[in-house]
């Protein structure tokens, strides 16, 4: 990907941040546990979730971010609920969108609550995604490219 910003990824463990790291970047999908901050490519911050599941540590996200131009908040589909908080976007004071990832393994009426919970934190567009069936991906890409949301 040649992304005119440099992002950040804010999610939950297990939300799919580093499989959407290696599909933006088209490498091989293999689960890999990020155990700390990793710059990919030079244009992709991905974090470890604990960053945000564990508020002692989220004043790292808040560093970090300082060196992104984008914050993504990535939210899993089928997931009960939302780490992030109303509003959470305005911590970074930066352009935020959000991606729900694992598309496939939800309903519609839990994508459409996860599309929820990142307009609440903040998001203002929203990619629906699915590293298995690859979709989603194709729209995401052009944003990261700057061209518009269609």
């Amino acid at each position: 990907m040649t992304a005119k910003k440099r992002i950040i990824l804010i999610g939950r463990s297990m939300a799919g941040k580093t499989t959407l790291c290696q599909y933006i970047n088209q490498e091989d999908l293999k689960y890999h546990k990020t155990q700390t901050i990793e710059i990919i490519n030079d244009n992709i911050i991905d974090t470890p979730g604990e960053y945000l599941e564990r508020t002692h540590l989220r004043g790292a996200l808040i560093v970090t971010a300082a060196d992104a131009d984008l914050i993504v908040l990535v939210q899993q589909a089928d997931e009960e609920g939302t780490m992030f908080p109303p509003g959470y976007s305005s911590t970074f004071a930066k352009p935020c969108i959000g991606v729900v990832t694992k598309n496939d393994l939800a309903t519609p009426e839990q994508v459409e609550d996860a599309k929820q919970y990142l307009q609440m934190a903040g998001a203002r567009d929203i990619f629906v995604t699915s590293s298995y069936d690859g979709t989603g991906f194709e729209e995401l890409i052009r944003f990261f490219k700057g061209e518009e949301k269609e």
